[in-house]
């Protein structure tokens, strides 16, 4: 076996080797004295089948064994010319050449390295910045939303019809074709007039109407609604509005401070505080996604010169056209499928962007290690499941899309992008500046 190793650059190594078809046909020899051992074949003995009628069975898949066990001890030998450590070599090799001659294989397998850079003076990338400040007025206007939130519902003292935004209390029952039918009928319901609650046209024509009113109105319901009995009917209600309530004058005290708060010791104080910090905090967050990491991470990557692994930019390369390809219109889709040169027009035109985010990635990686930051599976799993709660989604389905397609790496590293930012950036302790 002859191997040669041919350095591409830092990240990336060319590996060549031939070896003769004897070496294929002992290996296939060996392979199949060991597979007759295991085997039982009538009219053998268990373990005693001959290799001539073990490779007569399996001589297909016992070649394609033999030079993977050739290509790996080759690759072994390699690694070992090479001084290479298995545990640097990022993703799967790959073939660049295979050739079967009938004297011998030639193979040429390229592997792709994890870089190796020195991040010392990644602090110099970290901008300056200025926390932002809160003006009276914004904890007031937030305050003065929050009375008009709790404020609770009163009857309507005031003799006048009933309008949007106000809430109805009334009964109602419907009619189709003459006859009430089930699920269509409530007393004492209450409905804020303009919330689109009900189906189009109900509430419309709830407007004007005068407390102890009962009127009949028509409605349509729509095509898709999920009772087959009334999807595309017209139907008739009787309504009779019992009471308008409005949201009672609001009170700024500290009752709404205790409201808000849920504390019991809570005071009108206590509240700005809490609203004060609360607006900083949402400040801050703004800045930081729209400013401050678009910024740090640029200046990260534009710090650092190094080789990347060919192998992970290609499959970032095709991630990325992937999801170009998915904004396309049905004709632009069309004019791509089966052409290769369109297809690799697609390919190169995100091949800039795919290079940044994988330079990106191995820098963010490197940092984070120099301030000993990481992230748990345990913390992506945990944060997975709090985002399903908080979309109303199964959190048990959401963690099994996500394993199932092999989106954890790509949490997991913007979880460490954001806790490492926000540790370069001191975020945490911004307020306290």
């Amino acid at each position: 076996m002859e191997i040669t190793n041919e350095k591409i650059n830092d990240a990336n190594l060319l590996i060549k080797g031939e070896f003769p078809k004897e070496a294929i046909d002992a290996q296939v020899e060996k392979l199949a004295k060991e597979a007759g051992k295991q085997m039982k074949v009538d009219g053998f003995r268990k373990g005693k089948v001959p290799a001539h009628i073990v490779k007569k069975m399996y001589g297909e898949k016992l070649e394609q064994d033999a030079e993977g066990e050739i290509i790996r001890e080759m690759l072994n030998k390699a690694y070992k010319e090479a001084g290479i450590d298995p545990q640097e070599i990022i993703g799967e090799p790959m073939f660049k050449k295979y050739e079967k001659g009938e004297e011998k294989i030639e193979a040429e397998i390229q592997i792709c390295l994890r870089p190796k850079f020195d991040v010392e003076g990644y602090q110099k990338a970290v901008p300056e910045y200025e926390l932002p400040e809160v003006s009276n007025e914004e904890v007031e206007e937030r305050i003065k939303a929050l009375a008009e939130q709790a404020a609770p519902l009163v009857s309507l003292e005031e003799d006048r019809p009933l309008q949007e935004g106000d809430t109805a209390v009334f009964d109602f029952t419907g009619y189709l074709d003459g006859e009430p039918f089930e699920g269509g009928s409530a007393q004492d319901f209450e409905l804020k007039i303009g919330s689109g609650q009900f189906i189009p046209g109900f509430e419309e024509q709830m407007i004007g109407m005068k407390k102890g009113e009962t009127k009949r109105i028509k409605v349509t319901f729509p095509e898709d609604y999920q009772a087959p009995n009334l999807a595309g009917k017209e139907t008739e209600f009787e309504i009779t509005l019992k009471d308008i309530k409005v949201k009672a004058e609001p009170k700024i005290d500290d009752e709404l401070a205790k409201t808000v708060t849920k504390k019991e010791d809570a005071t009108l104080d206590t509240l700005k505080e809490q609203v004060t910090e609360q607006i900083r905090t949402e400040k801050l967050s703004k800045l930081y996604n729209e400013e401050l990491k678009p910024k740090l991470l640029e200046a990260l990557v534009e710090a650092y010169e190094f080789d990347l692994p060919e192998n992970i930019v290609e499959q970032e390369v095709d991630n990325l056209a992937n999801q170009k390809a998915q904004s396309l219109s049905k004709e632009e889709l069309e004019a791509i499928q089966g052409n290769a040169e369109k297809i690799e027009e697609l390919r190169e035109s995100v091949r800039d962007d795919a290079v940044r985010s994988v330079k990106a990635t191995f820098v963010v990686d490197a940092v984070a290690k120099a301030e000993g930051v990481d992230v748990s599976d345990q913390e992506v799993s945990q944060a997975l499941y709090y985002e399903a709660l908080m979309a109303g989604q199964d959190p048990e389905a959401l963690l099994k899309y996500y394993q199932k397609n092999n989106l954890f790496p790509a949490v997991k590293m913007g979880m460490i992008e954001d806790k490492l930012f926000t540790q370069l950036l001191d975020l945490d302790n911004a307020g306290k500046k």
